[in-house]
Order: structure tokens, then sequence, then C-alpha cells
């Protein structure tokens, strides 16, 4: 996978953000009780009604292909026939996107991104084949949790502007392998492959039981 820029995919990263928690999530809470999304063919989308997907810098309503660069968050909810805004009450922070903020997608930072999600996917998978993932929309993370322990895969965030793969214990452990303030992480150009991913993610679930 290509690499893009810090900054554009950082802003790509903010604006999808806010597709998944503005377009998607809040629209389908408000309908189906869940804010649960998952990683799709080449971008995500909603698990339930409506159904909306992103693929690459687009929003897919029905027949629609909806472009996300130069649109607003309310002005995509138009179009598609939902109700533009955040899950209520739900949880605090989220994507900083407000529903009148103009998007700014760049189409390979998106398919960058789309192309860490399924690799999480997978590796996720492999690691606990009874779980199915979750594309959360507040922190716009990958992850299922397995005995009291979260594994991921998130696009970047304020900790590490960069996607990175982690693996999360409820209860702190010591050790040289947790070098996150919340458990342990990597960058993905450090684990290129779902299998190296799937290995880091094994091992942390294997130290986090005999610790």
């Amino acid at each position: 996978m290509t690499v893009p820029s810090p900054s554009v995919l950082s802003e790509t990263r903010r604006g999808l953000h806010g597709v998944a928690e503005l377009v998607l999530a809040g629209p389908q809470y408000r309908r189906t009780g869940t804010i649960r999304l998952r990683p799709g063919r080449h971008g995500f989308g909603t698990i339930t009604e409506p159904e909306l997907r992103v693929e690459g810098g687009r929003l897919v309503a029905g027949e629609r292909r909806l472009d996300l660069d130069g649109a607003t968050p309310a002005g995509l909810g138009a179009a598609a026939g939902v109700e533009a805004g955040a899950p209520a009450d739900l949880y605090h922070g989220g994507s900083g996107v407000r529903l009148d903020d103009v998007l700014r997608i760049d189409e390979s930072a998106a398919a960058y991104l789309a192309d860490c999600f399924a690799a999480g996917d997978a590796a996720l998978r492999a690691l606990a084949p009874a779980e199915t993932p979750v594309l959360w929309p507040e922190h716009f993370d990958l992850s299922i949790t397995v005995d009291q322990v979260n594994f991921g895969v998130s696009p970047g965030d304020e900790w590490l502007d960069e996607p990175y793969a982690y693996v999360g214990p409820r209860r702190l452990r010591p050790g040289p392998f947790w070098n996150a303030p919340f458990g342990a992480a990597r960058p993905l150009r450090e684990l290129a492959g779902p299998d190296v991913l799937t290995t880091f993610l094994r091992e942390g679930r294997d130290l986090a039981a005999r610790s």
C-alpha cells in the first residue's frame, strides 16, 4: 500500500470519520437503535437500515453515488434521504466534524484507509473466528473484544497520526510489549500483511492471558 502524505491522510480520515458518524451511524441509530458499522468493499457501511455505504470517495445510497469531496454531511444526508447528525447522548468526542463542514476527501487516501480496515478485518477474524469486527463511529476504529481485551485497528488519531493496530486489555499489563497508555500498539506500516498483523494480535492475546 502506498502511504499518502500525513496532511492528506489526516484530512481524509477526518472527513470519512465525519461521514461514518453523521451520515451513517446517526441515521441508523435513530432508525434501528444501533451505531455499529462494518468494513466493506473499498470502504465501510451500515449494518441495517438505512442501507448506505462509502466506497472510496463516494457515498452509495441505492442507485446514487455521491461525491464526498466538496460536500457537507448535511448535504449528503439530504441527497441520500436521511437526516444527518451524530447519535444523540451515547458518547463524548467523535469526529468533530459539523453538519455544514465542507469535506476534503482524497481518493488515494480513502483507498489506503479502506485497505487498512480490510487488513484489520481479516486479521481480527483470523484471531477470533467467532467474533464479528465492528467499525465504531466514536473513534472510527475497527475492533473486537475477547476475554476483556480489546483488539483492533485504528486509522490514526491524536495519540498516533497514522493507522495502527492495538491490543487493549481492560487491566493494563507490565512489560516491554505494552508500549501505549492503553496497552500495546504498532503502526500498520510495521505489520505488512495479514499474517504479520495477526501474529501481533495473537502475541498480545497470549501475553494478556499470562499476566
